[in-house]
């Protein structure tokens, strides 16, 4: 009954988060116009994305660091985070598709917007299935579509770069630093996975 509570407690913590993120955004869009909603709730749903994968990805390049209250912080919320990047990220798409006037019912849509379209599947797939009920039915599958989240950190600098390479916002060099960070970082984990293997 405790761990239920806690859970609804965490939950209602990340809603409070996301609404209030999402206000803040509407209000730097209308009134201060730093950059257009569609591009901030991208950037806030890379920041959300990159914040699941830190815990993994630190804890091998900077093994000093996984007992850090920070990191322990972040793993613990994962889930919850996760379900943000994807609140953040299907809001993006939406708007884009609004403001961009996009036909879903060209199959030339699915090859322009290839990169986005799958982030938001695989984000998708991710938020359905980010529960207990889910780990329990799907058992190793789960591992398997979770496993997905690594595609991601490829797509998303193509992404960046292919759809905001003509018309540049505050934000853009912010949101191409991270994403290329992030993927130089998930680059040399695994490359340190590699030589604990082979040593």
């Amino acid at each position: 009954m405790r761990q239920l509570i806690v859970n609804k407690k965490s939950y209602i913590i990340l809603v409070i988060l996301a609404l209030t993120t999402y206000l803040i955004t509407l209000f730097l869009s209308v009134f201060c116009n730093p950059a257009p909603l569609a591009n901030l709730l991208g950037f806030f749903a890379l920041v959300a994305y990159i914040a699941t994968l830190i815990p993994s990805i630190f804890k091998t390049v900077f093994p000093s660091l996984k007992s850090s209250n920070f990191i322990l912080w972040l793993l613990k919320k994962r889930r919850y985070i996760g379900i943000s990047a994807f609140f953040f990220g299907s809001n993006h798409g939406l708007l884009m598709l609004i403001q961009k006037h996009i036909n879903l019912l060209s199959p030339l849509t699915y090859i322009e917007y290839f990169q986005g379209i799958s982030i938001l599947f695989i984000f998708s797939l991710l938020a359905v299935t980010s529960n207990d009920w889910s780990v329990r039915k799907l058992k190793n599958n789960w591992k398997n579509i979770h496993q997905l989240t690594y595609l991601v950190i490829f797509l998303l600098p193509w992404h960046v770069l292919d759809k905001m390479s003509v018309k540049w916002s505050y934000i853009t060099p912010f949101a191409i630093l991270l994403s290329l960070i992030n993927l130089v970082f998930f680059i040399l984990a695994n490359i340190k996975v590699k030589l604990r293997i082979k040593s």
